[in-house]
This record gives C-alpha cells, sequence and structure tokens, in this order.
C-alpha cells in the first residue's frame, strides 16, 4: 500500500470531512460539522498557516495529515506542526504512517522548514513508538500548554 501524499484541495473537503469526523470520534474531540468546516475549508483554499495533505489515491484517500506552521527563533525559521494523522483504520499496521513521517519532513525541509513538532497523548504508548522511530523526540524539559480563546 502506497502513502504516497496529495495536497488537497477545496473539491475534497467532503472527503476529508468524513476522516476528520472519524477522528475526532476516535480521540474523544469535541467538535462539529460547521468546526471542522471552518477550520478545514481555509487550509484547502491555500491559507499560508497550514496544508492538509490526503494519504493514497487521491480518488479514495486511506487517510490524511495536517501540518501547521509557525516561525522559530530557537530552530531559525519556519517550523511546522503535524496537527491531525489519521489512518482509516482498515488499513492500519502497514507501515503507512511510517512512510508518512520519513517522506513529509523530506518534503518540507526542501521548502525550508527548519523542524517539525507533534504532540501526543503520554498514554499513546503506539503512537510514542511510530513517532520515535520516525526520529521525533520528546523535549522533556517542555510541556506543551494551551489557552483556548
Amino acid at each position: 500500500m502506497s502513502a504516497a501524499l496529495h495536497l488537497a484541495r477545496p473539491d475534497d473537503l467532503e472527503k476529508l470531512l468524513t476522516m476528520v469526523q472519524g477522528f475526532h470520534a476516535e480521540e474523544g474531540i469535541d467538535s462539529n460539522d460547521a468546526q471542522r468546516r471552518g477550520a478545514l475549508l481555509p487550509l484547502l483554499e491555500g491559507i499560508p498557516y497550514g496544508a492538509i495533505y490526503l494519504i493514497g489515491p487521491a480518488r479514495a484517500p486511506i487517510g490524511y495529515i495536517i501540518v501547521t506552521f509557525t516561525w522559530s527563533v530557537e530552530f531559525g525559521g519556519l517550523d511546522g506542526m503535524i496537527d491531525e494523522l489519521f489512518i482509516r483504520p482498515a488499513v492500519r499496521q502497514r507501515g503507512i504512517a511510517s512512510e508518512v513521517l520519513h517522506a513529509l519532513p523530506r518534503t518540507l525541509a526542501e521548502a525550508g522548514v527548519r523542524a517539525l513538532h507533534l504532540e501526543v497523548d503520554r498514554e499513546n504508548e503506539a503512537a510514542i513508538k511510530l513517532y520515535n522511530r520516525a526520529r521525533f523526540l520528546a523535549r522533556d524539559r517542555y510541556m506543551l500548554m494551551t489557552r483556548a480563546l
């Protein structure tokens, strides 16, 4: 199975919404269709703060990854944050997420991104192993903190 990445476009919204709804349900993220549409559409339309990639065949994707961008003095410029990574349950455990996590950083580095970050539930041992294999390192001195506005 190929983990080919395709930059998502506005006409991919309906396919994407189905997968995002599934991911949010799995993760216990409280969101509704209007919120998801409002968050996804600007990225699909080319807002410069992030990008959505469909994983697998563009016509029938098997997952998606959303990367958002910020600026980091510490890392020397543009950096990215993996906001969401989802692989359909029926095709998990086939190395697809690993392929994505090896290919995407190369692509982003070629575009000038200096670092790529993500957050993971401390209890999700399988995800932590996946991210460690993809050379993501825990930053023990730091913790992600959030203030919803």
